[in-house]
């Protein structure tokens, strides 16, 4: 699979080389990642550019396995999750930060209903986020988010369609910082930020995990055909 495309920030002259290399990072770990999974695609996006003086977005998509049914790369329905990672920076810092940069991040995976009903699925889903942030060694501060379960009924037209139930998670929390030295000599370790949020949409899509314990579901039985 060929390296995703080089990542664009929204042009401002502050930083610029604090952010440049940050994007470095980020497209070094993106392109390891793969060559370790080729179902796993990274496309470059339009950044947020009210958020923070600098931004960058990534959209990934994560394909079923190619020996399920109706595997076809060329299908939509052939999706198994997907996910969006945005990195934010700002020289200055905002409220609710804990540094200058901060990450936004969201992944979405299908799941099997009877996963989806377990009272629990919104602890051990936002596990697989905390786990691949821990075990990649990304250290960070001020994380928030929220666990959702959306399902989707046809009617009418639609009506025997089987229920669709998705995993969606919305995640932000601030990269913190290796070093004490001044800011041209700190290190984020933002790759790792990119890959832990990579591992955690793998895991939701009930992938062989790379990363030693992440904890994952199954992934559905087959794929389901939507609205």
């Amino acid at each position: 699979m060929p390296p995703p495309r080089a990542l664009r920030p929204a042009a401002m002259p502050d930083g610029r080389q604090v952010f440049q290399q940050a994007i470095a990072e980020i497209e070094a770990e993106i392109s390891a990642f793969s060559g370790l999974r080729p179902e796993v695609s990274f496309e470059s996006e339009p950044p947020p550019r009210r958020l923070a003086p600098q931004a960058m977005a990534i959209a990934c998509t994560v394909a079923v396995d190619p020996g399920a049914v109706h595997a076809d790369p060329a299908d939509p329905e052939a999706e198994a999750g997907a996910g969006r990672f945005v990195l934010l920076y700002d020289p200055a810092g905002q409220d609710g930060w804990a540094g200058p940069f901060r990450v936004i991040a969201y992944l979405r995976a299908e799941l099997e209903p009877e996963i989806a009903a377990d009272p629990f699925i919104g602890q051990v889903g936002w596990s697989w986020l905390i786990e691949a942030l821990d075990n990649r060694l990304a250290g960070y501060a001020a994380i928030s988010g929220s666990v959702t379960r959306v399902v989707t009924e046809g009617f009418g037209a639609k009506q025997d369609q089987p229920v669709a139930t998705d995993f969606e998670m919305r995640a932000s929390w601030s990269p913190v910082s290796e070093g004490s030295a001044g800011e041209a000599g700190q290190s984020f370790a933002l790759g790792r930020h990119a890959g832990a949020w990579a591992d955690a949409l793998c895991a939701a899509c009930g992938m062989p995990q790379l990363t030693p314990g992440v904890a994952q579901f199954p992934p559905p039985a087959r794929r389901r055909h939507r609205p």
